[in-house]
C-alpha cells in the first residue's frame, strides 16, 4: 500500500514538472471546431480547443487542466491556452467568430489583467466583436455580482458572452439569468439521442422558448447523427456544433460538407419522439419529495455555513423543531450576509433562526400538483427558487423544488393532450395533427395513408375484445415495421383506424408490404376451417347463423405536393375519402389518390392468395 502511494505521489510530481515545461515552452496546440447556422448552413465561427503534446499524458485537455488545478496553475494554463488559440486563429485567417473558452474563476482571479486578451487579439489584427468569451464551469460560481462586473468589463471592450454546457453545470441557468449572454450552448447530453427521447426534446424546446424571449442565440453541442441534426433544425435552434458537422481540427474546413448542406436543405421534417406512457393525473406533492436533513433553530449560523460548504449541491436547508417546520435558510442569503463586514464576527455563533425565512411555502404530501402549482404561482417569487417544505399531517417529511414541479406539470400537460393510444402506445390525434402541420409548413412532399380493418366489428363481437385488441396490436406492429422510423410517422386514430405519414420515396412498396404481411399474419386469429371456407359463422340478432368474411385491410392513400393542402383537416378529409374508395375493393386493398392523375388501385397480389390457400390444406 505504501509503495502504491509513493508511486502515485511520484507520478503526480512528474506530471506537475512536465506541466511547467509545457507552460515555459508553450507546447500547446490549438484545434478548431466549426459552429454553423442551422438554417443557412453557413459557418458562423469556430470554438477554439486545446491539446497538450501528443506524446504526453497531458495531451488530453481533461488531464491537462486536472494537473493544472492540482498544481495551482489553472489560471496560467488557461491564459496560455487563450494566447495559443488566438494566435492560431489569426494565422489561419479563419472566417467568422472565435469562441474562446474562459472559466469564471479565471475572470475573477484578483491578479488577472483583463486587458491582456484585448492586447492579444489586437496584436493579431482581430477585432473584439469577432471574439466570444465562452464561460465554462469547472466548479460552482457563487459571487455573481463580481462575475457580472467582470463580464461587463469584457463587454465594454467589445466582446460578446456565451455560456457553455447549459443544463450540465452547477448554476448555468442562473448564470443565464444574471449575465444575459448573447449565446447559450446546450450540453450535448440533451442533444444526443434527442430524436428518441421526449424529455430531451421538451428540455431543448423550453430552452429555445426562453432564448426567443431573451434575444439569445442557442447553440446545440454534440450533434453526432443526421437525425439529431434534422430535429435540432426543425426545433428552430439557431446554431449547431458536433462531430457530424465537423470534428476539431488544426486545419478546419471553411464550409460545410455537401452532405450537411443537403440535410439542412431537406424539405421534409424530422420525426419527433412521442410520449409512450400514460401517466396518472392525480399526482401529489409526494412525487416531488427530496430528503433534506433539517437543522434545529438553535444551530449556529457558522455550523449551517459548514453544511453548505460540505454539500455544494445544497441550496436550501429547512429549520425544524420537534418535527414541525419553522423556516428555510438559503445558501444565497447566508453567504450574502456573511460577506458583509463584521456580520460573521457578530452573528456567526448566534442561532440560525435569525437568518431563516420564517414564512416558507408548506404543502401536505397529499396536495395535488395542480393545486401546488397555483400556490407557487400566486405566492411570492422566491418560493419558486427556494422550493417548498412537504409535510405529513404537519410533520416535516422533506423538500420539493420548483424545477421538479415545473417538470411534472409539463409531463401532465403532455399526457392531457392525448399523446399516446393506450392499446398500441402509438401517437394519438394531437401528435398526428402536429406532424401534419409541420409537414405542410415546411413544404414537404409526403404520402398520407388511412389504414382501416374490414369486417372487424363482427370479429370483435364474436371473438371478444381481447382477440380484437390482439388484431389491432398486430396491424400496429406491421405498420411500424413497414415504415422508416427516421422519415415516416405512424399514428393510431382510435379503434382499428390508423394514419401513416410517409416521407420515404418507395411508398407503394411499403403499402404492398403492409398488405402482404397482414394477409399472412391475420390467419393466426382464425381456425383452418374458417380460413378454408373464407369466413366464420356467428348468430345475428334474430338468432340466424351468418357467414362473416375474414378480416382484411384497406389502405387509402394520397400523395401530397407542396401547397396542395393548407391544414391537417384537409389532409384528414382527403385520406378518409381515399380509404372509402379502398374499402369498395373486395379483400385486401390499396387505393392511391393522385391529385390531377388517374387513381391507381390494386387488390391483393396473387402470391398472397396462394399462401392463404396453402394454409387451408
Amino acid at each position: 500500500m505504501h509503495y502504491v502511494f509513493r508511486m502515485r505521489k511520484w507520478e503526480s510530481s512528474m506530471l506537475q514538472k512536465r506541466l511547467r515545461q509545457i507552460i515555459e515552452r508553450q507546447e500547446l496546440t490549438a484545434l478548431f471546431q466549426p459552429i454553423i447556422h442551422m438554417q443557412s448552413g453557413e459557418i458562423i465561427g469556430y470554438e477554439g480547443l486545446i491539446r497538450g503534446p501528443s506524446d504526453s499524458p497531458l495531451h488530453s485537455p481533461l488531464n491537462l487542466f486536472r494537473v493544472a488545478a492540482a498544481s495551482k496553475l489553472s489560471v496560467e494554463v488557461e491564459h496560455l491556452c487563450r494566447k495559443v488559440v488566438i494566435e492560431a486563429f489569426a494565422k489561419m485567417a479563419l472566417p467568422g467568430k472565435l469562441f474562446l473558452n474562459v472559466s469564471p474563476e479565471c475572470l475573477l482571479y484578483p491578479n488577472m489583467e483583463h486587458g491582456e486578451t484585448l492586447d492579444y487579439i489586437q496584436r493579431f489584427g482581430i477585432s473584439p466583436e469577432r471574439v466570444i468569451i465562452e464561460l465554462t464551469e469547472s466548479q460552482p460560481t457563487y459571487d455573481y455580482e463580481l462575475l457580472g462586473r467582470a463580464v461587463a468589463h469584457y463587454r465594454a471592450m467589445g466582446f460578446e458572452i456565451a455560456i457553455d454546457d447549459l443544463g450540465e453545470g452547477f448554476s448555468s441557468l442562473r448564470l443565464w439569468s444574471e449575465l444575459r449572454p448573447a449565446y447559450v450552448k446546450i450540453d450535448m447530453h440533451f442533444i444526443q439521442g434527442i430524436n428518441l427521447d421526449k424529455v430531451k426534446l421538451q428540455f431543448v424546446q423550453s430552452i429555445q422558448h426562453i432564448a426567443e424571449a431573451t434575444n439569445t442565440m442557442v447553440i446545440a453541442e454534440g450533434i453526432e447523427t443526421q437525425t439529431e441534426l434534422l430535429v435540432i433544425r426543425d426545433l428552430g435552434i439557431a446554431c449547431g456544433q458536433g462531430y457530424h458537422i465537423g470534428r476539431p481540427s488544426g486545419s478546419p474546413a471553411l464550409a460545410v460538407s455537401p452532405e450537411i448542406a443537403k440535410t439542412l436543405g431537406y424539405k421534409g421534417v424530422a420525426v419527433y419522439p412521442q410520449e409512450k406512457i400514460n401517466r396518472q393525473h392525480n399526482a401529489t406533492a409526494l412525487r416531488l419529495l427530496r430528503i433534506v436533513q433539517p437543522v434545529p433553530p438553535t444551530m449556529s449560523n457558522n455550523d449551517v455555513l459548514k453544511i453548505f460548504v460540505q454539500a455544494p449541491e445544497l441550496e436550501v436547508i429547512p429549520v425544524v423543531e420537534n418535527g414541525l417546520p419553522l423556516g428555510l435558510i438559503t445558501r444565497r442569503n447566508l453567504v450574502d450576509r456573511f460577506a458583509m463586514e463584521f456580520i460573521r464576527e457578530l452573528h456567526g455563533k448566534r442561532p440560525c433562526s435569525m437568518f431563516m425565512d420564517a414564512a416558507p411555502l408548506i404543502a401536505d404530501k397529499h396536495t395535488k400538483l395542480q393545486d401546488l402549482s397555483r400556490l407557487v404561482a400566486s405566492g411570492d417569487r422566491h418560493h419558486l427558487f427556494n422550493g417548498f417544505i412537504i409535510t405529513d399531517q404537519g410533520q416535516y417529511l422533506g423538500m420539493g423544488t420548483g424545477h421538479d414541479l415545473i417538470g411534472e406539470i409539463t409531463e401532465m400537460q403532455i399526457d392531457a393532450a392525448r399523446y399516446a393510444n393506450p392499446l398500441t402506445l402509438l401517437p394519438g390525434n394531437v401528435p398526428i395533427n402536429e406532424h401534419i402541420e409541420r409537414l405542410l409548413e415546411n413544404g414537404a412532399r409526403f404520402s398520407a395513408c388511412y389504414v382501416d380493418l374490414d369486417a372487424f366489428k363482427p370479429f370483435n363481437d364474436t371473438y371478444g375484445y381481447r382477440k380484437g385488441d390482439e388484431v389491432i396490436q398486430c396491424i400496429a406492429k406491421i405498420l411500424e415495421q413497414a415504415c422508416d422510423p427516421l422519415r415516416d410517422f405512424v399514428g393510431h386514430i382510435g379503434g382499428d383506424d390508423f394514419l401513416i405519414l410517409l416521407q420515404s420515396e418507395d411508398v407503394e412498396q411499403r403499402f404492398k408490404a403492409i398488405i402482404d404481411t397482414f394477409a399472412l399474419e391475420v390467419s393466426q386469429f382464425f381456425s383452418r376451417t374458417d380460413i378454408a371456407r373464407g369466413g366464420y359463422f356467428s348468430e345475428d340478432r334474430r338468432g340466424i347463423a351468418v357467414l362473416n368474411p375474414l378480416i382484411t385491410v384497406s389502405l387509402g392513400a394520397l400523395k401530397v405536393e407542396p401547397g396542395q393542402f393548407v391544414s391537417h383537416h384537409q389532409i384528414a378529409t382527403a385520406a378518409a375519402d381515399a380509404k372509402r374508395q379502398a374499402k369498395r375493393i373486395p379483400g385486401h386493398s390499396l387505393f392511391i389518390e393522385r391529385r390531377g392523375a388517374p387513381a391507381a388501385q390494386a387488390a391483393l397480389p396473387p402470391p398472397v392468395d396462394r399462401a392463404l390457400m396453402e394454409l387451408t390444406v
